[in-house]
């Protein structure tokens, strides 16, 4: 689940080179505003795009957010830093967005999630509450502060009026204000585990002048910057893919078991190491392994990546191939190194054959 502690709404406008700094927090007891800011708090905190970084010594930034996180500076004037610092970046950009900013404190209480998931049957209402009266289960809860620009998009609506003499008279106005749908993807954003400190951001290159930059992790932040889960996943797919393509191993089953590996180790820690990946890929060909290290060490991978359960779910759980004679399959990746369930054999022509095992029931999808 997700609490929202505070959110505020900052408004920008570059066309007429004004700003609304809001002084008081979003009315979160209104459904549809909760539910706005969750929705959008939950696509940017669960996406594979989300590249990581460390605030260098040097941010004044992460001096502001220990300060805030300990107490010491109230969220509505974090939040009026944010916006100020943005606001100067944004205006010097060559092309202007018309954005607003929406900040927010919240918590994802990934503890009372897990026991609601372990109550089965539905019932989630009996394991919340079991949570009140556990004390030896480890919180896993997490506090992020997160700051997200929101592109508005100019849209019409109908105007329902009258004429000088009463008579109905309807008009068309153009409206600038319309804020992204929730399903909608953002482009920049920034979100701080306030536990740790630990930064996940995505954001575009902007242009000023002739220097092109991206403002959220060089400007605001001032943090390193390493690559996101799918970067690294897809990279580490191609190392594995090519290496056994050159070894002449089957490229399906060491590619899904790569992703098997993957999704087994973010189960256990929300991240995993690309180097393990390959030493349990290639665990009895120590000369593959070699390769691959050497490979990995090329593309300057990091030692160890975070990736969250579920964005290691929706890239690596399962495997699709399709074949040159048109036939599409999907299967849990875990599936690729066990002949149990499904078997890949080539024939001295170079022909591949698929023999799906131990089918219990086939339902048409």
């Amino acid at each position: 689940m997700m609490h929202i502690a505070h959110a505020i709404l900052h408004a920008f406008d570059f066309e007429s080179g004004s700003t609304s700094f809001s002084q008081r927090e979003l009315d979160l007891d209104a459904r549809a505003v909760k539910s706005y800011v969750q929705r959008h708090m939950r696509k940017i905190s669960s996406s594979a795009e989300n590249r990581h970084g460390e605030f260098s010594a040097e941010s004044g930034f992460a001096d502001a957010l220990r300060g805030y996180a300990q107490g010491q500076i109230g969220f509505t004037e974090i939040s009026q830093q944010v916006a100020q610092y943005l606001w100067e970046e944004l205006r010097r950009c060559d092309d202007l967005e018309e954005c607003d900013l929406l900040v927010c404190d919240f918590t994802d209480t990934q503890d009372m999630k897990a026991r609601a998931d372990a109550a089965g049957d539905g019932e989630a209402a009996q394991a919340f509450a079991e949570a009140a009266e556990q004390t030896d289960v480890e919180d896993l809860s997490r506090r992020y502060f997160a700051a997200v620009l929101l592109p508005r998009k100019q849209a019409f609506i109908h105007d329902l009026g009258a004429d000088a003499t009463g008579a109905p008279q309807n008009q068309i106005l153009r409206q600038d204000s319309t804020l992204p749908s929730p399903t909608q993807k953002v482009e920049s954003y920034v979100l701080v585990d306030l536990g740790d400190f630990s930064i996940d951001f995505h954001d575009k290159v902007r242009t000023v002048g002739t220097q092109e930059r991206q403002i959220i992790p060089e400007g605001l932040l001032q943090c390193s910057v390493q690559a996101s889960s799918r970067e690294v996943v897809e990279a580490v797919e191609k190392i594995v893919a090519d290496v056994a393509e050159e070894a002449g191993v089957n490229v399906t089953e060491a590619v899904a078991h790569a992703k098997a590996v993957v999704q087994s180790s973010a189960e256990v820690d929300e991240a995993f190491a690309p180097e393990e990946v390959g030493r349990r890929v290639f665990e009895d060909e120590p000369e593959l392994q070699e390769r691959y290290e050497r490979v990995t060490r090329e593309k300057e991978l990091p030692e160890e990546v975070p990736v969250k359960r579920g964005v290691a779910n929706r890239l690596a759980k399962n495997h699709k191939i399709k074949t040159d004679t048109g036939i599409e399959i999907t299967f849990p990746s875990q599936y690729a190194a066990d002949s149990n369930y499904i078997e890949f054999t080539t024939d001295s022509e170079g022909f591949v054959s698929i023999l799906i095992k131990n089918v219990g029931k086939i339902e048409n999808k």
